[in-house]
């Protein structure tokens, strides 16, 4: 099981593994996650360091070559892999898997990772990183879980806020961690310790959320017509295609249209969600809005967007925007 980037100083503190291998989206825990274990190892005297980009072109016998050399002056060095594609490709899925099979205990290798797909955390060359390392998930916080991460960030500046306060700087940091991090650090610059006010937080925090469409489909399939709103407005302002968020919302109307009609033909839940290929994360989404509702009700959603798309395209008349809401709000609860 992969440890998670929040609990990784945990970890480190315990003593250092020769492998680590720290993927995931969320750019600003990945980037922490990867300083600690640097620091950590500086401290126990890893010395030397060298780093490789693992972009097209680049020669996976280095890699060898830098685990079989130590330099005059350094007993241990940390080797430092950044794959940005997350695919190795042929040949290089090789060289890990050959390298990882014969780790030196004088050598600490850090390989970095973007978020994974579901084919390649399958391949053999990240289940041999799984068997031979440390696998810390850099994963973007989701919404449910941001205001208990913004408490945690407060509490190292020992600061706190009460929930609705912690809410409120959720919504205005949703889908941009870089930012809440920003925003909880200028916090600590304008107060003192102890318990911030609402009036406070308001007064200090910019609105630096980043909506996204998929961040939308969550919202209509947990029920939350809210946030659904909330979303849809921030991607109006923001200029986004019409086209591109009735795609997105209608792609999971589908799947979930889908799903329970393998379920009503006497399928498995479980087994449905596997065989549309619904992708891990989403899959809690799915399933529990696919428990929440009948095919009947999807059907009808479905008719709608169908509708919707003859609106974008210019073929009926009707407030765009004013239907993706509508249709968002047949999901909630």
């Amino acid at each position: 099981m992969p440890i998670s980037s929040e609990d990784l100083p945990r970890h480190l503190a315990s003593g250092l593994k020769p492998l680590y291998v720290v993927y995931g989206d969320a750019l600003l825990l990945a980037v922490e996650a990867a300083d600690s274990i640097r620091t950590a190892a500086r401290a126990a005297g890893y010395s030397e360091r060298e780093t490789f980009i693992a972009e097209q072109h680049f020669k996976w016998g280095e890699l060898r070559n830098s685990a079989q050399s130590l330099s005059l002056f350094a007993e241990r060095k940390i080797i430092d892999l950044r794959i940005p594609s997350g695919k190795p490709g042929t040949e290089g899925g090789q060289a890990l898997q050959d390298y990882v099979a014969d780790l030196s205990p004088d050598i600490l290798t850090l390989i970095s990772l973007p978020k994974l797909d579901w084919s390649a955390q399958k391949s053999q060359w990240f289940g041999a990183l799984e068997r031979h390392g440390v696998m810390v998930s850099a994963d973007d916080i989701p919404r449910g879980a941001l205001p208990r991460w913004i408490a945690g960030r407060m509490k190292r500046q020992e600061q706190t806020a009460d929930e609705p306060t912690l809410e409120f700087l959720a919504d205005r940091c949703e889908g941009n961690l870089l930012a809440a991090f920003q925003e909880i650090q200028k916090l600590a610059l304008l107060f003192p310790a102890g318990q911030l006010s609402f009036e406070q937080v308001n007064d200090a925090v910019m609105d630096v959320a980043r909506y996204d469409i998929f961040k939308l489909s969550e919202a209509m399939l947990s029920g939350n017509a809210a946030r659904f709103a909330r979303i849809l407005d921030g991607l109006r302002a923001e200029g986004t295609a019409t086209v591109l968020v009735l795609w997105a919302v209608s792609e999971d109307i589908r799947t979930l249209g889908k799903v329970l009609q393998a379920v009503q033909h006497g399928g498995n839940l479980g087994n449905a969600l596997r065989d549309m290929r619904v992708r891990k994360d989403r899959q809690p989404l799915i399933e529990h809005a696919a428990r929440r509702l009948k095919f009947p009700h999807i059907e009808r959603a479905m008719l709608q967007a169908a509708r919707l798309d003859k609106t974008i395209k210019g073929l009926r008349q009707g407030d765009v925007w004013d239907e993706l809401l509508q249709l968002g709000l047949r999901f909630a609860k």
